[in-house]
């Protein structure tokens, strides 16, 4: 059975045949004038490196990466708190819920990480089809496919976030009051990200022609933002309070 990487790799390399392939240019050839294409995988390159290729006049990383990235340091201080959770005392009658909690929250860093750079790799498409001539008939097919895929992956790290604010609420409860700070900076990361990966949602949904599907992502991304934003927040007050006394 193929592994889920390699089955990763083969959906993003038939997606962008299926998407360049109407521009009569072979795959591998250089995009248009001021895109790059990435030669390393974001994912694993230092922070620093990371941060240094954001700063820097290139297409990608972008917005949807950054909050995909800020998204799985959210649930990573998730993850600490439980960490230091497990096994005291203290906390034993929590001990199933937080170690539960700490492999969700492990597949849910796991995948936002991997969303940094699908993020990357599905704006390459879309850069390209921008490029195609306005008289060329393929133009509108091929630029619509492109946005519907873009705004994929910032609705898939939008879920995977309020999976993990939900995660942040639980582990307030249970978790260790000594990090009780973390799961503030967990909540407040979380709601960042959320919040910014809406607007790689809407700046892509706003140019679709198809309104009906734009319309209905659109609501999705909103009844999200309307439920998990406000909770964030909770978290986020309840530990501003707890910290200045005022619990």
């Amino acid at each position: 059975m193929a592994s889920a990487a390699a089955l990763l790799v083969h959906r993003h390399i038939q997606l962008t045949s299926d998407l360049l392939t109407p521009l009569g240019r072979p795959l591998g050839t250089p995009p248009h004038e001021g895109v790059r294409i990435m030669t390393e995988k974001l994912v694993e390159v230092s922070c620093t490196r990371f941060a240094d290729l954001l700063a820097a006049k290139r297409s990608v990383p972008g917005g949807g990466g950054a909050a995909a990235y800020a998204g799985a340091l959210a649930v990573a201080l998730c993850s600490m708190v439980g960490e230091f959770t497990t096994g005291k005392k203290r906390y034993a009658c929590y001990e199933r819920d937080v170690r539960r909690m700490l492999a969700d929250a492990e597949r849910i860093r796991i995948r936002l990480v991997e969303l940094v750079d699908e993020d990357a790799a599905a704006f390459y498409p879309l850069s390209e089809a921008y490029s195609i001539p306005k008289e060329d008939p393929t133009r509108a097919e091929v630029l619509e496919r492109a946005t519907k895929n873009a705004c994929e992956g910032p609705v898939e790290m939008m879920e995977q976030i309020c999976r993990a604010i939900e995660l942040l609420e639980e582990m307030g409860e249970k978790g260790s009051r000594m990090l009780l700070s973390d799961v503030g900076c967990g909540a407040l990361l979380a709601r960042a990200a959320l919040e910014a990966a809406s607007l790689n949602v809407f700046v892509n949904t706003k140019s679709l022609s198809d309104r009906a599907y734009a319309e209905d992502l659109e609501r999705r991304v909103d009844e999200m933002l309307e439920e998990w934003c406000p909770r964030a927040e909770t978290i986020e007050k309840k530990v501003m309070d707890h910290m200045r006394g005022r619990d």
